[in-house]
């Protein structure tokens, strides 16, 4: 018997029980990000699906006691950019934090008995926080910030300061977009990144440096790196006061230390330290130890072997050299250290995100255990898969044959084994951004397909981070042809190494992935079903109704707009539906403001029209991604449905059904 109480043994490819549940789905993988010690106390971000989504700030005492600081309902999120980032900062006893319900920026006292969270900046609600630093000498908070102005379309970015009584004075204003605000150790210097239409954060930056005044304000201010074709990631300060960033001027994200006349790369190497700044606050290494002669680095390298992971190092500023330090982890973010000691998230295949610790040295490191989380993950650990990184051929770039990678998951199940000489379906995972990445930290939303005896191809196409500038730049001017080609790609080098059954394909994606799912169905017949969770199909009404944050994102990935109005409308889907042979399943938050509801509407209702079988779940109450536990446990029960309804698979797992437009009658 398997652990559902079903007879275990020999059953077809995608049916088999699994004891990773829908339900489980909500808390995989574990959102946690942004560790930091701060007077010998560790802080980090925490995400709770199963309390209606919201995230608060947990902190674990030098005695090792773990409380979460902020009751239900406090949720600490910001809406700057739209994706907001990091919004709370720490400083000796007090809490500062953006509420996402108001945007407010609030204080909470944190060693005073029964302190509750009190106010500091207006009511008025035109006001949006991220990114902090905290200046200790002016006893003051120094801020990203975003205000809504009824006399403009777009909010008005800016640099501020932000006093103990909540008075709001702005320092640095005019680019389009700001990140990135650090202090020099000695209070004199501010630094900061900033960037304009059209360029995201990953095409071009500029590293500026202000001097502060006695009053505090900014002057003689200096670029100092960076511009349109250089993308600037994370300046930090050492602690003797020299500043530090990431450039991929070489055509890598490599470190750097800029100095009173000159720039010296740190180590040059084929491999990226910066990561696309989709959320602020974003970061990959920290000074570690006394001195600052020491780096506390993350990397993604170009070695076969290991493409598309992460590794754990430690850098000399004075020699280049590196260390690397040998972790389980594959997939590594949040990097942060001082004179204390360094954390990071990490995580592997089969072991989730969690926050690890090293002392000053560097050389001990510790993993911040969640007890509950952690016993279930271990008691399921022999239903995971393990992936293997795939690089294979696709269409061509410039002429030439070009290559994309991925990750291949096989079906896994100690229960189960599939009839001999069967393959089994193959779900292609098309992630987001575009330009971002897939890793191989484990996700229960792979796990959940593959412990059912399906395949997963988690494909990093063209376009995506952690393969250097070049391979980012492969996907400019051709969003919906070369991602296209390289999921198609990933699905044929399956099927041709005996990994899937060919007529047993699935595409599935979220949000720029949901683009690639749908401008992939209307490209042939290589899939017999699809999955497009808030996705686009739609380019034009994309570009017109996105917030301001990505508003010019598709100037380079499809082409200035309206000027090249006629490959917008080419490469929407919603405009071939004829080419549409496949049944689809689309998945919407009614509250999304970066893909509106009405892109989904639109192409269900256009499918419902032609006859094909097409289903539409909306979530009430849910933004760009689902965060409520209910919400997203129906989500891959429903999708689940929807695969096994299409693909004829029988199963005798429960779930409860989702009304299919077009499907015969039984």
């Amino acid at each position: 018997m398997d652990r559902s109480g079903r007879p275990s043994g020999t059953a077809a490819y995608g049916g088999w029980s699994s004891p990773i549940t829908p339900a489980m789905m909500a808390r995989a993988p574990a959102s946690l990000e942004f560790p930091r010690w701060v007077d010998g106390n560790l802080y980090w971000q925490e995400s709770r699906p199963a309390d209606n989504g919201r995230t608060l700030v947990v902190r674990r005492s030098a005695d090792g006691d773990i409380e979460d600081l902020l009751p239900s309902p406090w949720n600490v999120r910001s809406r700057v950019h739209e994706y907001g980032g990091l919004c709370w900062l720490v400083s000796k006893d007090t809490l500062f934090f953006v509420n996402f319900e108001d945007q407010r920026l609030y204080r909470l006292e944190l060693d005073r008995a029964n302190a509750y969270p009190q106010p500091l900046t207006p009511e008025a609600g035109d006001w949006r926080f991220a990114d902090f630093c905290y200046d200790s000498r002016r006893q003051r908070l120094i801020a990203v910030a975003e205000r809504i102005r009824p006399d403009r379309a777009d909010p008005e970015n800016s640099i501020v300061a932000i006093d103990r009584e909540g008075r709001i004075e702005t320092l640095v204003a005019g680019a389009d977009f700001y990140a990135c605000p650090r202090l020099s150790p000695d209070w004199s210097q501010l630094c900061w990144l900033a960037w304009h239409h059209p360029q995201m954060p990953w095409d071009g930056t500029e590293l500026v440096l202000g001097e502060l005044d006695a009053g505090g304000g900014i002057n003689r201010v200096t670029t100092v790196a960076g511009g349109p074709d250089e993308s600037i990631f994370q300046p930090e300060w050492s602690p003797d006061g020299t500043l530090y960033f990431v450039s991929d001027r070489s055509g890598w994200w490599n470190l750097y230390r800029q100095n009173r006349t000159s720039t010296t790369a740190l180590l040059p190497m084929d491999a990226e330290f910066g990561l696309p700044l989709w959320n602020l606050g974003m970061s990959t290494y920290g000074f570690i130890g006394e001195g600052g002669r020491t780096i506390l680095c993350s990397y993604c390298g170009s070695d076969p072997d290991s493409r598309g992971n992460w590794q754990l190092a430690l850098l000399d500023t004075a020699t280049g050299c590196l260390e690397n330090l040998t972790t389980a982890c594959t997939a590594i973010s949040g990097v942060s250290a001082n004179a204390s000691g360094g954390c990071f998230v990490g995580a592997s295949h089969d072991s989730p995100p969690r926050i690890h610790t090293l002392n000053a040295q560097g050389r001990r490191l510790q993993v911040v255990n969640n007890s509950e989380s952690d016993a279930g993950d271990t008691a399921l650990r022999g239903w995971f898969s393990r992936p293997r990184s795939l690089s294979f051929a696709t269409g061509p770039a410039d002429g030439e044959p070009d290559r994309a990678h991925g990750f291949y998951y096989p079906p896994h199940n100690p229960d189960y084994r599939a009839p001999r000489g069967t393959r089994p379906p193959l779900l292609v995972i098309c992630h987001g951004g575009p330009t971002a990445a897939t890793s191989t930290a484990l996700n229960y939303k792979v796990q959940f397909w593959t412990s059912r005896g399906f395949a997963v191809v988690d494909v990093n196409y063209r376009g995506s981070s952690g393969y250097g500038r070049a391979y980012r730049e492969k996907l400019n001017g051709y969003w919906g042809v070369r991602d296209v080609e390289d999921v198609i790609a990933a699905a044929g080098h399956c099927v041709e190494q005996g990994l899937a059954d060919p007529s047993a394909l699935i595409i599935r994606g979220s949000s720029a992935g949901g683009y690639t799912v749908l401008a992939a169905l209307i490209a042939g017949n290589t899939f017999r079903v699809g999955a497009s969770l808030y996705g686009i199909g739609d380019l034009e009404t994309l570009v017109r109704d996105t917030h301001k944050f990505e508003s010019r994102y598709l100037d380079r990935l499809v082409g200035p707009y309206p000027a090249m109005q006629s490959r917008y409308r080419q490469r929407s889907p919603i405009h071939h539906l004829h080419r549409f042979r496949c049944p689809v399943i689309f998945f919407q938050g009614l509250e999304d403001r970066v893909v509106p509801p009405q892109q989904a509407i639109a192409m269900v209702d256009a499918l419902d029209r032609k006859g094909i079988p097409v289903a539409y779940v909306a979530f009430a109450e849910e933004g760009h991604g689902f965060r409520r536990k209910a919400n997203v446990s129906r989500a891959f029960e429903a999708e689940l449905y929807f695969y096994r309804l299409v693909l004829g698979i029988d199963s005798g797992e429960k779930l409860k059904p989702v009304p299919v437009r077009n499907w015969p009658a039984s």
